[in-house]
């Protein structure tokens, strides 16, 4: 082999050599970045992070497509469809094991879920009346249980509320009836008087409000189930080991955002009106809802872990799963942690 083949070799595999530790060390080209979320203000860091133009900035081409509930989301991350997951952490782990390779890069939000009730149990279930005792006197009063809308099993919403009602005030089932709707479909059926209860999360709690003042809430997240863990970032196995650096912008950008939304509340406002308002949600109730004690931000993965520990085990007592899914190869924390250590040295 010439001498001369040789130094060009070298040359080569130096210029590629940098090319690859600057992509790792967070330069990312243009790259289309398929997320799936769910439509509510726990999502919000991502829509946030979108606006404030911090995800294109550092190379990456979202296009986000909203699902009606977690389960949903994960199928299309399942037949891969999408790259990034934003929506409720037991999906994940029960699509893992399932064979979805979803990883936690970062959490969004805790204690979303609330349960709130129409008229007819909002009285009983806030004046002091145990609400199993509350239950069973509308099931004698009106011959029927009391319908409750949430959405499908396994998620977080259904699994909050089965806690609520099963270890917590050990309610007969036979006394409730639980629907399982979409995210829309759970608010449109409360506000219709279609159903006695339902979970919802915030927009949908301040809409609620003050469309019908008659609906109360009646719980709140830590009531439904104990630090409760809520939306996450979660990311394809194949695109994390393939596109470390664009998942190192992507966190970057949801810590980022997280803190804006905590203490500038108003300069997040556009990017939820934009992503949730619709056009049909008003500025001042999205206000409210940034507002609202539901929705408690946190990006730190390692926060949720206990908590989604529990959930986990409480959903294999559900029947959702047959065994407990683990949480060992659930979260990736590494990507916070340098975005932590990059915020703190701005």
């Amino acid at each position: 082999m010439s001498s001369h083949f040789i130094r060009w070799a070298i040359l080569l595999f130096a210029l590629f050599g940098a090319s690859g530790v600057a992509l790792a060390q967070g330069q990312v080209q243009s790259l289309p970045v398929r997320i799936g979320a769910i439509p509510v203000l726990g999502a919000a860091p991502l829509f946030v992070a979108e606006r404030e133009g911090w995800l294109g900035a550092g190379g990456l081409k979202p296009t986000v497509t909203l699902f009606d509930s977690g389960p949903n989301a994960v199928q299309a991350a399942a037949s891969g469809t999408v790259d990034v997951y934003v929506a409720g952490i037991t999906p994940v782990a029960i699509g893992r094991t399932r064979g979805v390779d979803l990883r936690v890069v970062a959490a969004t939000a805790i204690g979303e879920n609330v349960l709130v009730a129409g008229a007819k149990l909002a009285g009983p279930l806030t004046d002091g009346t145990a609400p199993a005792a509350a239950f069973r006197r509308f099931r004698e009063e009106t011959g029927r249980p009391a319908k409750i809308a949430t959405q499908p099993p396994g998620s977080i919403p259904y699994t909050n509320l089965s806690y609520w009602l099963r270890e917590v005030h050990k309610v007969d089932p036979a006394d409730v009836q639980i629907l399982t709707l979409g995210i829309d479909a759970a608010q449109q059926a409360i506000l219709a008087g279609a159903v006695e209860a339902a979970t919802v999360r915030e927009p949908g709690l301040s809409i609620i409000r003050e469309r019908n003042p008659q609906i109360r809430l009646v719980a709140g997240g830590n009531e439904l189930f104990p630090g409760q863990p809520g939306t996450v970032v979660a990311v394809r196995g194949a695109f994390l080991e393939q596109n470390p650096a664009a998942v190192r912008t992507l966190v970057s950008a949801i810590v980022r955002a997280v803190d804006l939304i905590k203490h500038e509340p108003e300069r997040a406002l556009p990017a939820v009106e934009a992503a949730l308002g619709k056009g049909i949600v008003t500025a001042a109730t999205l206000r409210n809802a940034l507002a609202s004690p539901a929705t408690q931000y946190v990006a730190d993965p390692r926060t949720i872990v206990a908590a989604t520990g529990a959930m986990l085990a409480f959903q294999t007592k559900l029947g959702i799963s047959e065994q407990t899914p683990p949480t060992e190869g659930l979260f990736d924390s590494r990507f916070f942690e340098a975005a932590q250590a990059e915020a703190s040295a701005r």
